[in-house]
């Protein structure tokens, strides 16, 4: 039994499955989950809320942590109480951001390169804490703060067998429209743009490669494939490997723009990320991963699809857009698939662009809630 400790806050998504498998070939791995786990050789999980500063703190008294890496989303308020507890409790710790931070640029991405914190002028953007600020702000943090024992991770677009991203559609947006018979909305102003898109797994080894690093510590670190493909050439991937698998062709209706801008929580995804060209210089953590190792991204895309498709299951479905998409492309969900009354509406609203459906929605709801 290894006497060295990792803590992975929030590790069970597309990178952190799989990072705790590696890093528990070396370490004693302990992973804060809200769900239950069973404990496995060398991996311990700890029930509870990785939000929650009681919790933390009590997390943090359990062992001398040699590295802690978090994948957790949280607000900037938050992260103000948060690094300072987690840095003064371990020789090394992992932030988790994100390559949404890059302004746009027509250069390959590296880790100098601007990000729309700093040089964008939209000041409307710059009010809010949108994933990309809140992410910068969060790393400025720990950069002017007086703790110099952190790295900073950068990955762009994940994928794993339970997460595979079309433009701003999570799976739920666009595969479960095709495995139920009906069209891919996909949008003429993104087929072009090009993206990055890498396995988390080996997102995952780049991480395992600088957890002791001293090298790292006070550094960020891009890691991501050097390769880029048009969100074309990723629909299709998709196309084809589901026509194999369902033996039926699949239908794409093309819109203009894609029908996400018409979800208030999409368009900054849209407009500061998705609808940029994203190519990266992944040199800097070829110094520890050798990231000409890394696989293919569209076959391994494929292979991901397909393992999706023995067990599918799918999270939660939003119905606005499905009501949207389907109007786009003059489609009918049946009703029955739908789960209840109030997604019914929802969708039949955004379906048949009656905003009158939507008033009564709104007024059901309030009528609820004043009865609770």
């Amino acid at each position: 039994m290894t006497n060295k400790n990792i803590l992975i806050l929030g590790g069970t998504g597309a990178m952190g499955t799989p990072l705790v498998e590696l890093l528990s070939d070396k370490y004693h791995v302990w992973v804060t989950s809200r769900q239950k786990h069973d404990d496995k050789e060398n991996v311990s999980f700890i029930l509870g809320n990785a939000h929650d500063i009681i919790f933390l703190r009590q997390v943090c008294a359990m062992n001398t942590w040699d590295a802690i890496i978090d994948f957790m989303n949280r607000n900037v308020s938050e992260s103000q109480l948060v690094f300072p507890l987690l840095l003064s409790h371990t020789n090394q710790y992992v932030f988790i951001s994100s390559a949404r931070v890059y302004a746009e640029t027509d250069s390959e991405i590296t880790e100098n390169t601007p990000r729309l914190l700093d040089v964008s002028s939209d000041s409307v953007f710059l009010k809010t804490n949108e994933y990309s600020l809140a992410k910068a702000r969060e790393e400025d943090l720990l950069m002017n703060g007086s703790y110099k024992n952190y790295t900073i991770i950068r990955p762009s677009i994940t994928f794993n067998n339970h997460r595979l991203q079309l433009g701003a559609l999570e799976k739920e947006g666009w595969l479960y429209r095709a495995i139920q018979g009906r069209s891919i909305v996909f949008s003429e102003d993104m087929k072009d743009k090009l993206t990055t898109v890498t396995w988390g797994y080996d997102v995952a080894s780049g991480i395992a490669a600088i957890v002791g690093q001293s090298k790292a510590l006070g550094e960020v670190f891009n890691i991501t494939n050097n390769r880029s493909f048009t969100w074309q050439q990723i629909l299709d991937v998709y196309i084809h490997t589901l026509e194999k698998l369902l033996h039926k062709n699949i239908n794409v209706v093309w819109t203009e723009k894609s029908t996400s801008f018409k979800q208030r929580n999409q368009y900054y995804r849209l407009v500061y990320c998705r609808l940029f060209n994203r190519t990266f210089n992944n040199t800097k953590i070829n110094q520890y991963v050798d990231t000409a190792l890394f696989h293919e991204p569209l076959e391994r895309l494929s292979y991901c699809l397909e393992r999706f498709m023995e067990r599918p299951h799918f999270k939660t479905i939003d119905w606005s857009l499905e009501g949207i998409n389907d109007r786009v492309a003059n489609e009918r969900t049946p009703l029955n698939e739908i789960p209840n009354i109030k997604m019914k509406l929802l969708y039949l609203g955004n379906r048949y662009n009656i905003k009158s459906l939507n008033w009564l929605l709104f007024k059901i709801i309030k009528i609820r809630k004043q009865h609770h």
